[in-house]
Parts: C-alpha cells; sequence; structure tokens
C-alpha cells in the first residue's frame, strides 16, 4: 500500500476565498454569519446565514462561461485551480492518465434546478427550459468539468452521502492511490444551497438555527442554547498523491492521511443514534487502518453542527472511544465560524485539520456561552480562542442525513 501524501490545497469559504485567508480567519475565530442577501428572506424563518463573501464569477470565469455553470460547479472549479497552482503540479508535464478527479457535493445544482421549475411554473405551460439545465444541475458536473478543463483522464465520479459527501471523496481518492490506481487526485466538495428552496427545506425539517436576533453568534456548537445549525457555501479542494511521485516532482508536503473510516448509523433519516454508535465506529475504524492507538491522537475537529442531539452524540461517541485520553485532546468545531457547507463541510474542515496538524494551532469553537450539563465539561472544547500545541495527528469527522458517517487521520509530515 503506497503512502498518500496533501501537496495542495484550494479554499473558498464564508471567511475568506482563498486558502491563507481561511486558514487565518480560522485561527482569529471570526464569524461567517450574516443577513442572507441572495433572495428575498422576508418571510422565511431563518433570516441568516454564511454567504460567500465578495465572490463575483467574472473574476474567475467569462460571462458565457458562468451561465452554463450553477455556483456549485464554479465554486468547485475556483477551489480546484488554486488547489492545482498550490501543489506546484504542472498539468501539461503530468501523466494524466494517472490523474483522477473525486469531486462531491450532498445536493449539486439546487438553485439551477429551482429557477428552470420556477420558470416553467410561473410560464404558460409551454416547456422552455436551458439547454444546459441538466448539465448545470447534476451532481457530478463538477468532476467532469475540472478533468476537461486540465485533461486528466483518471478515475473520475461524484460521492454523495449528505453532509459527509466530501469526506467520503476523500477516502476514495486515499485509497485509490494506495491500490496503484491513479497518482494524483484532485478531491474535495462543492455546495450552494442558500437559496428558497435550501433555506426552506432545512427549515422545514427544523434543523437549522432561527436566532435571527443573535445571527452573528448563533452557530454555537455544544452550547446549552444551540438551536440547529447555520448554512454555508463555498468549496475546498486538496491534491492527494503518493508519496513517491510528489517526491520525485519534489512537491512541498502538507501532511499525510494515514486513516480513514466509513460507518452507518442505521438509526434514523435525520438523526444522529443517540449514543454516537456509528461516530465511535468510524473513527475506530479510522485509527485501526491508520494503525494507530487512541493516545496518538491530539485533535478532533468534529462534525459539531451545533444541533441538540448531534452534539451530545458526538460528545459521548469521543468519550467511549478516547476513555481518558479525551481529556487530553483538543477538540474544536470550526462550523461556529463557516456555518454547515453540507456536502462540502468535510473538505474545509480536512484542510483545517491538516492545517492545524502543520502549523500546530487548534482553531478555536466560538460562540459558545453557556454549559450544557448533557456534555462533559472536562472536554477541551478549545473555547473562544485558538491554541498553539503540538499536534501528532487528528481526526476530522463528518456525518450526513441518512446516518453516513465518515472520518479521516491525518498525520504530521515526516
Amino acid at each position: 500500500m503506497r503512502r498518500v501524501v496533501v501537496t495542495g490545497m484550494g479554499a473558498l469559504t464564508p471567511i475568506g476565498n482563498n486558502l491563507q485567508d481561511y486558514w487565518n480567519n480560522l485561527v482569529a475565530g471570526v464569524s461567517g454569519a450574516d443577513i442572507i442577501t441572495h433572495f428575498d428572506i422576508a418571510k422565511f424563518k431563518t433570516k441568516f446565514a454564511c454567504e460567500l463573501k465578495g465572490y463575483n464569477p467574472e473574476n474567475h470565469f467569462d460571462r458565457k462561461e458562468a451561465r452554463k455553470m450553477d455556483p456549485y460547479a464554479q465554486y468547485a472549479m475556483v477551489a480546484t485551480d488554486e488547489a492545482i497552482k498550490d501543489s506546484g503540479l504542472d498539468p501539461e508535464a503530468v501523466n494524466k492518465d494517472r490523474v483522477g478527479v473525486i469531486w462531491a457535493s450532498g445536493i449539486g445544482g439546487i438553485g439551477t434546478f429551482l429557477e428552470e421549475v420556477k420558470g416553467y411554473v410561473t410560464g404558460d405551460g409551454t416547456p422552455r427550459y436551458n439547454p444546459f439545465f441538466i448539465p448545470k444541475m447534476i451532481g457530478d458536473i463538477a468532476a467532469g468539468l475540472i478533468s476537461i478543463k486540465y485533461g486528466f483522464r483518471g478515475p473520475n465520479f461524484c460521492t454523495v452521502s449528505a453532509c459527509a459527501s466530501s469526506t467520503n471523496a476523500i477516502v476514495d481518492a486515499f485509497h485509490y492511490i494506495r491500490l496503484g490506481k491513479a497518482d494524483v487526485f484532485v478531491t474535495g466538495g462543492s455546495e450552494a444551497a442558500i437559496n428558497a428552496a435550501g433555506l426552506g427545506g432545512f427549515n422545514a425539517l427544523q434543523a437549522l438555527s432561527t436566532n435571527n436576533d443573535e445571527y452573528k453568534t448563533a452557530s454555537r456548537p455544544f452550547d446549552l442554547t444551540r438551536d440547529g445549525f447555520v448554512m454555508g457555501e463555498g468549496a475546498g479542494a486538496l491534491i492527494l498523491e503518493a508519496y513517491e511521485h510528489a517526491v520525485a516532482r519534489g512537491a512541498r508536503i502538507y501532511g499525510e492521511v494515514v486513516g480513514t473510516g466509513l460507518s452507518a448509523d442505521a438509526y434514523h433519516i435525520t438523526a444522529p443514534h443517540p449514543e454516537g454508535i456509528g461516530a465511535t465506529n468510524v473513527m475506530k475504524y479510522a485509527l485501526e487502518e491508520a494503525g494507530m492507538d487512541v493516545s496518538d491522537i491530539d485533535y478532533v475537529n468534529v462534525h459539531g453542527t451545533a444541533t441538540p442531539i448531534g452534539d451530545i452524540a458526538e460528545a459521548k461517541a469521543i468519550i467511549s472511544l478516547f476513555g481518558e485520553h479525551a481529556y487530553k485532546l483538543n477538540i474544536s468545531s470550526t462550523k461556529s465560524m463557516t456555518g454547515h457547507l453540507l456536502g462540502a463541510a468535510g473538505a474545509i474542515e480536512a484542510i483545517a485539520s491538516i492545517m492545524a496538524v502543520k502549523e500546530g494551532i487548534v482553531p478555536p469553537t466560538i460562540n459558545h456561552k453557556t454549559p450544557d450539563p448533557d456534555i462533559d465539561q472536562k472536554l477541551n472544547l478549545t473555547l473562544h480562542k485558538a491554541e498553539k500545541r503540538p499536534i501528532r495527528a487528528a481526526i476530522s469527522n463528518t456525518f450526513g442525513f441518512g446516518g453516513h458517517n465518515a472520518s479521516l487521520v491525518i498525520k504530521k509530515f515526516e
């Protein structure tokens, strides 16, 4: 089995439109939440989200090209472009048959679907659909567009597992490289669901925070007053590479992916198992694959969505698996700053975990005000401020509707 390293990253997030700005704002504890500007929110229960700031497609695409892509695909292309440049990979010099793309989106082009169907319903009944309707909407088109732009002819597909989607993409890319199916992968995920359908749907599920009076601090994982997640949008891209391939071309290496885990709760369509059985298992499997003990982990970037049940279940899972070592860990939810990027969450949180390991800095959990008696107060949730400490290895967790769980173990590169 070949070693798999990370040689490039790109980020387009609610708190930074590139990797460095994203990381700096994570460390600084910046909230990305604000009043929604994408559409009229007057009649919606939730009036805020973590939108991208200052994103203009015309800075990245010509107008004609941009109209052919749903925002989720645009975000994928922007983050990928940064990651490839960051990696130093020359798309013209590399063996393109050995470079693949595995890209995730939990929902895909929901904005395109909404606008096209709305146009039909409000029209005279004549089906006047945009010829790009289907290619703009489908969840796999981002992977296809990336491969077309760069000519990458290796394995190419999309993973969909709700909010675990982009971690699943990274897991698959990891295994394909280990098995020798490719040398390099562009992987990650993107989401653009802050629209009337996305917001309305999650409101109907009662999954979103409705704390409109305190929207800036509404994403408050592990806090007693938490009332749901805050929607986010954007993309995260990673270049995963076989260690030998990276060394041969003199690549800079951010960190090493050494273990992955996948599990199911087999419990409920939206709620996690209340005892965190699936969450416990997925971290256990990732550690087993890495050949590591719980004592080797210094940081857990939790799923931590700020839902009433979910945060308790994940805290229980950490204690169940780690035992006394749980109290020596740093734990944080970066969703307190970025909001929940749904299918792209795993990618931007893997990036946060890789940077944490590389820099020896744990980004904080912000917005915490009131301790929850159902969450063990001896856990170090890294509240309010980032903490500096050596991090030998970290776990990044993502869990999705349907009971899908995915975890990564990221190790400091040596």
